[in-house]
């Protein structure tokens, strides 16, 4: 694992905070064809030289707010048995993905028009896929999953009907979808669908 990135203190943290805080609620109201250097620096407080030097453009402002997301101590929930665990993850997105104003919508939209926001959102991607992983090998060591499940594969099926629905279709939020995405992907996976293809040395 790479060392952990060294926070910045004092000032320069508060400066930091200022601008992404600033970033979130101007991308929240405007969207991205809204998003300005010059909109975040007033809106934060800060002299707009002072963005410019540090994130240079919206690509690097953008970047550094999913950045700013994965620096968290987030763990998926422990519910005690798989179904309950990925049904808890996939209300927390649903949460996420409906909430006002519409931040993560908003990012993932942001990130099919900046490379910047796009590598970064794929760095955020795979640190929660990695987080995550232990729900699947909870899931393992209870007896509910036969070994080798591709944990990854799993994740994806079980949280993929809510950005469909949310994201691609902009259905309204079924209460149901969570629970109901959640126990599909477990009967699936409990069957050995996301089974992991035996290595070649193993055949």
């Amino acid at each position: 694992m790479p060392p952990p990135r060294r926070r910045p203190g004092g000032r320069t943290a508060r400066t930091r905070a200022q601008v992404l805080d600033a970033v979130l609620a101007e991308l929240g109201e405007h969207g991205y064809d809204g998003l300005t250097m010059e909109a975040v620096a007033a809106r934060a407080g800060v002299h707009r030289a002072t963005v410019y030097r540090r994130w240079e453009d919206v690509g690097g402002l953008l970047a550094d707010v999913l950045d700013a997301a994965g620096d968290d101590a987030w763990r998926p929930p422990d519910t005690g048995s798989l179904t309950g665990d990925l049904a808890a993850l996939n209300h927390e997105i649903q949460d996420a993905l409906t909430a006002q104003p519409p931040i993560m919508a908003a990012l993932i939209a942001a990130s099919f028009r900046s490379e910047k926001a796009a590598h970064a959102q794929r760095r955020l991607w795979e640190d929660r896929y990695a987080r995550c992983e232990i729900v699947v090998s909870r899931a393992v060591r209870r007896g509910e999953l036969p070994p080798h499940t591709d944990a990854r594969r799993l994740l994806i099926a079980s949280t993929a009907p809510l950005y469909h629905e949310l994201v691609l279709l902009r259905t309204p939020p079924d209460p149901h979808l969570p629970d109901d995405a959640a126990r599909t992907a477990a009967l699936a996976a409990a069957a050995g669908a996301f089974a992991e293809p035996p290595s070649a040395s193993g055949t």
